[in-house]
């Protein structure tokens, strides 16, 4: 019997069903059952799983680049590469600092110079 595979489209490796919902458990315990980046509590049937550093951009497809994400902020990031997202939504930057708790060091170094360069420049723009 073949097993249920998700995940296939656009070159994606793809994990079985199991896999996944066990995944997705994983990624919702270590985000506090929080959206990483605007903070509301998300519950496992509305919860997405998002790859900070996205696949189509060549990001590894491994629980350290997964986080749990509403729909509307995953759409929002998109294939945005973290230091985009978080330059132009400094407030997702500050969130997924806070809640990203099991994502690799360098996304979250990323995070914090994208919003401390996001905030310096909206200061500069008020001093103008």
């Amino acid at each position: 019997m073949r097993e249920a595979v998700v995940g296939a489209r656009r070159g994606r490796a793809a994990f079985p069903r199991h896999q996944k919902r066990a995944i997705k458990r994983a990624t919702m315990r270590d985000c506090g059952r929080r959206c990483v980046y605007c903070a509301r509590s998300l519950e496992p049937e509305t919860a997405t799983l998002d790859h900070v550093y996205p696949v189509a951009k060549g990001g590894p497809h491994v629980p350290g680049n997964l986080v749990a994400a509403c729909g509307g902020c995953n759409r929002l990031k998109g294939d945005l590469l973290p230091q985009e997202f978080f330059l132009r939504h400094p407030w997702a930057g500050s969130n997924f600092i806070h809640y990203a708790r099991a994502v690799h060091r360098a996304l979250k170094r990323t995070a914090r110079r994208a919003v401390s360069l996001a905030y310096a420049a909206g200061e500069e723009a008020l001093a103008a």
